[in-house]
């Protein structure tokens, strides 16, 4: 048996081969991962109703999959993740039952980059009953592909609608080309937008111009950038989703390619104390089970104490695909419930 699950004690048996087990209770490679000692069972106390992902490393200190279990993660870059549950993960109940027969319509967008050099691809997702006459207040989504294939952004989207909690809004699905070095405290994404993608969304669709319609959405580096960008041009967004934010970030903390997100402090929290973003609405969320758990709650206590209109909320998982899906219903409706 690959796992075992008894009230809150997870019992991990090793594989022939691992010589170590890693995953979200050791924040992946953050944190030293576990021993296997002499092929026997490892044994942790985890918080009730979690997610947990995991995966074991080999003598060549690479990870790979349990065999033994199939349960996979929804992680879209990695496939060594498996996965556990304590007891039932709450789900939310946006993501039960079928999807709604009415369904949006996802618009290809393809271009040379200038900004950042090379071939740019993204969508814009327009809503169900989508009608041209209208403006729409419009979001530009961060790791555009994975928020819509594996966050199934859009579906939730037509989800909400088809129960009449939401306001219809436009989705833009932004892919990266080098995450790191465009999402990590990097002023020319916002030039990136402004010189690119806001011009050719807005001359084919008809979203909305003012601040207080245009929101930023990302995960992670994604959700740095987000708030980052907004903090820095509340004139152009006035709305921040951030999921799992990377908020331990500094100008410094960028050598070359490599990127800090472990001890360079958080220089973010420091520059909104000093300048308010007053005019922002802001969604942030964080999985209780990865590094990042209390950089967001200090950033969330910061909002707090500056006014800033705002939520937070935690999800009993990592940093993961799992507990992003199961936070986007909460922030869609944040922003646009009725």
């Amino acid at each position: 048996m690959a796992v075992s699950v008894s009230g809150t004690r997870v019992t991990f048996t090793p594989p022939d081969g691992a010589t170590a087990l890693l995953g979200d209770f050791t924040d992946w490679t953050k944190r030293a991962p576990l021993p296997v000692i002499g092929g026997q069972p490892l044994t942790l106390t985890l918080p009730r109703g979690a997610w947990v992902e995991y995966a074991w490393l080999g003598g060549d200190g690479q990870p790979f999959a349990d065999p033994d279990n199939p349960q996979k993660s929804l992680n879209p870059w990695w496939t060594y993740p498996r996965a556990a549950e304590v007891g039932e993960y709450p789900r939310h109940r946006l993501w039960q039952g079928e999807a709604p027969a009415q369904r949006g319509e996802a618009h290809r967008l393809a271009w040379n980059g200038q900004v950042f050099p090379g071939k740019r691809r993204g969508y814009v997702y327009t809503p169900p009953n989508y009608d041209a006459a209208r403006t729409y207040p419009v979001y530009y989504v961060q790791d555009g592909v994975a928020f819509y294939r594996t966050g199934r952004l859009g579906e939730l989207l037509d989800r909400a609608l088809a129960q009449h909690l939401i306001d219809p809004a436009v989705l833009v699905f932004v892919e990266p080309l080098d995450r790191n070095a465009e999402y990590y405290l990097n002023d020319r994404y916002f030039d990136f937008l402004l010189q690119e993608v806001l011009p050719q969304v807005e001359a084919r669709f008809p979203v909305s111009r003012e601040a207080s319609e245009r929101g930023l959405w990302g995960a992670s580096l994604g959700g740095l950038i987000s708030l980052f960008t907004a903090w820095q041009h509340p004139k152009v967004f006035g709305r921040v989703i951030s999921h799992s934010g990377a908020f331990i970030a500094s100008p410094q903390g960028r050598q070359g390619q490599q990127i800090d997100t472990t001890t360079a402090g958080e220089w973010l929290l420091a520059q909104l104390q000093a300048q308010p973003p007053t005019t922002l609405k802001i969604s942030l969320d964080s999985g209780t089970l990865e590094w990042l758990l209390s950089p967001n709650r200090r950033m969330a206590a910061a909002l707090q104490d500056l006014g800033t209109a705002h939520q937070y909320r935690e999800y009993p998982s990592g940093h993961n695909w799992v507990t992003w899906q199961n936070a986007l219903p909460e922030a869609l409706l944040y922003m646009q419930g009725r």
